[in-house]
């Protein structure tokens, strides 16, 4: 939900509300049964009121939308044109659709509205204007993209499937650097900007550790591992990477070089020995992109468009349309309200299951769903909801998730396994989906993983923050005193001693073991055979394909396109998504609940750490999160990966 048409929904509903008690044609749809979350056919089929005809009280409130969401599509005097001065509606024309920002698995919301566009959306849009009679052609505008390798190639192969529909694709930007260039790539023609830029750099990796930060803040990191390569809390207890994180970058960073030549090689019909020497120069300014073939044209993007359309016509596109059914809008902010259930296919479908964030304990932080962090509480009731849904015949899993609280992913792992014991699971993995993001996926019936995916990571890591040193900078002393011999081991601000270590080193052991005993009946596999290739070491899917800790390479689609065969439902069959877009109820409850751990002095120079840059600022601040959650869970399977980019 854009906030655009968040805050229209939203104004609406408060009209409607303020304006009459006499009924509408929503409450025609919802009065219809005493139980307000029932279904009785097409909830689009429901006729107004005698005489209603949208209004309310004498209030016309679909015509008042209608105005709204027209004067907010309508471009002012002094702004470009949304389509070109021949066009008519009958006609065929290019399509223009921008694409720029970040684009993620689900989008996050919050008060301040939403973040990010989400993958399907562009995805589903793509294809959508692929199957469109009037559509001859595409010509996507695009800016700097924050988007994964593996995300940006999900992203390549729709833009490929709006080609072998017969349109023609082009791409147009002001300049674009690695992943947002494997994006232009797809395209048939590509033109820059007179002073725009494309940088070919190569893939780089930033390990970031936070190490001398808590040393100065007087904190203590004493932390544990079981596996050679579980490098987790390196960022908290090392000054600089150790050598198995170095070799685990290494052959991350190599899996990523790799698709970028094979990329760049196969769309601009280059050598590969080529590519690498373009890739050594790295950057390009737009007359030398041309020489280098890496673009097709230098032009401005109205000269680009021109050119491209000729004498015909052009429109802009949006990539959330908001359509004109104003009854349809109406339904959106009764969803938005409560007054009716989510969307839900009718008959037998597939229910995709995003898993994205952290894997928490208990019900998290109050965020909508498993958006931004996996709450066991929350995940496994809607497993279970689902496990027990009639209606269901397949599920598929969505994962992007560096895992967590070992426990927590214990309890999703168990949820999981019950479902797989009912109906079909298929993991689709995106970006990362190590350690408590690869046990949750363990026992599904089959998994899927791009080759870029990150994953595996089977190990554990547990340990305290030790803040002492840091309330003594500030005159604070403590003295924690008990009765037994370990009576003050979780309480006391100080590092563990010795034969506290012990206990909880055997501790992580025992998780360790059920960890890799999941993986090996959810694999068919041995655990000799397993723990060589346990150990917290993060693979790539290519690899994790030949180790078989995946069994196919293939995206979302193909995940998908899997369950419905296993399920033995027709490739075109519903599709139900969880979690649902986000109620009224969801932001109420949400809200104030968001903590924030860090004190006064870390969030300052974290927001000028942000102005440098943020991306870097935005892995500091996960890092410093990640440490202080050791408070409540002790042991945890989780996975530290630094930026890659």
């Amino acid at each position: 939900m854009s906030a655009r048409r968040f805050v229209v929904w939203l104004g609406a509903a408060l009209l409607a509300a303020c304006s009459s008690k006499e009924p509408s044609r929503l409450d025609h749809v919802v009065a219809a049964t005493d139980d307000p979350w029932a279904r009785s056919g097409d909830e689009s089929s429901a006729a107004p009121e005698a005489g209603g005809d949208g209004a309310l009280g004498g209030m016309d409130l679909e015509g008042m939308l209608e105005k709204v969401q027209q004067a907010i599509k309508k471009p002012g005097p002094y702004e470009a044109p949304t389509r070109s001065k021949s066009f008519a509606e009958d006609k065929p024309r290019w399509g223009v659709v921008k694409l720029a920002g970040s684009i993620v698995e689900r989008e996050a919301f919050s008060w301040s509205g939403g973040q990010g566009t989400e993958l399907r959306t562009v995805v589903d849009r793509l294809r959508a204007l692929a199957a469109d009679d009037q559509i001859e052609g595409l010509l996507l505008r695009v800016g700097s993209l924050d988007i994964s390798v593996p995300d940006a190639i999900e992203l390549r192969i729709a833009m490929h499937d709006v080609r072998k529909a017969g349109k023609k694709l082009a791409c147009h930007t002001e300049g674009a650097a690695n992943v947002t260039y494997l994006v232009l790539a797809a395209c048939e023609q590509i033109g820059v900007a007179p002073l725009g830029q494309i940088a070919i750099t190569g893939p780089s990796a930033m390990p970031i550790h936070v190490k001398p930060l808590l040393d100065k803040l007087g904190v203590t990191a004493d932390f544990l591992h079981v596996g050679a390569y579980k490098g987790a809390a390196e960022p908290l207890t090392r000054t600089a990477p150790s050598r198995e994180m170095q070799e685990t970058l290494g052959a991350i960073l190599d899996r990523r070089y790799e698709t970028m030549v094979d990329v760049i090689a196969s769309e601009r019909k280059l050598e590969d020995a080529r590519v690498a020497a373009l890739i050594d120069t790295a950057l390009f300014p737009s007359s030398q992109a041309k020489a280098a073939r890496l673009v097709d044209e230098v032009l401005s993007f109205e000269a680009f468009r021109d050119q491209l359309v000729g004498e015909g016509q052009w429109a802009t596109l949006e990539l959330e349309p908001d359509g004109d059914d104003s009854l349809a809008a109406m339904m959106k902010v009764a969803r938005f309200l409560g007054a009716i259930p989510p969307e839900k296919p009718l008959g037998d479908h597939v229910a995709v299951v995003y898993a994205l964030g952290d894997i928490v304990d208990g019900g998290g932080e109050g965020v909508l769903g498993a958006r931004q962090e996996i709450a066991s509480h929350t995940l496994v009731a809607a497993l279970r909801a689902i496990t027990d849904d009639p209606a269901v015949k397949a599920v598929v899993l969505r994962i992007d998730s560096g895992g967590g609280s070992a426990q927590a992913s214990e309890l999703i792992w168990q949820a999981v396994n019950a479902l797989v014991a009912k109906k079909p699971v298929v993991v689709s993995m995106s970006d990362v989906a190590a350690s408590g993001g690869y046990y949750i996926a363990s026992n599904a019936t089959k998994i899927f993983a791009l080759e870029d995916t990150m994953t595996g990571s089977i190990g554990v890591v547990g340990g305290k923050i030790s803040p002492a040193g840091a309330l003594a900078k500030l005159g604070v002393n403590t003295f924690p005193i008990g009765r037994g011999k370990r009576a003050t081991m979780m309480a006391s601000m100080e590092p563990w001693t010795a034969e506290e270590k012990q206990v909880i080193q055997a501790s992580m052991e025992d998780v360790y073991r059920t960890f890799v005993g999941r993986v090996a009946e959810g694999r068919k596999k041995k655990v000799e055979d397993v723990l060589p290739i346990a150990q917290g070491r993060v693979w790539t899917g290519a690899k994790a394909k030949q180790l078989g800790l995946v069994d196919e390479i293939g995206g979302l689609d193909a995940a998908i396109a899997e369950a419905r065969k296993l399920a033995q439902l027709a490739d075109d069959s519903g599709l139900a998504v969880y979690p649902p877009t986000p109620t009224l109820r969801d932001f109420v409850t949400s809200f104030g609940q968001v903590q924030a751990p860090l004190g006064a002095h870390v969030r300052d120079a974290l927001v000028a750490l942000g102005a440098a840059d943020p991306v870097i600022a935005r892995e500091v601040t996960r890092l410093v999160e990640l440490a202080l959650s050791f408070r409540a869970t002790t042991i945890q399977a989780v996975a530290v990966l630094p930026v890659v980019r």
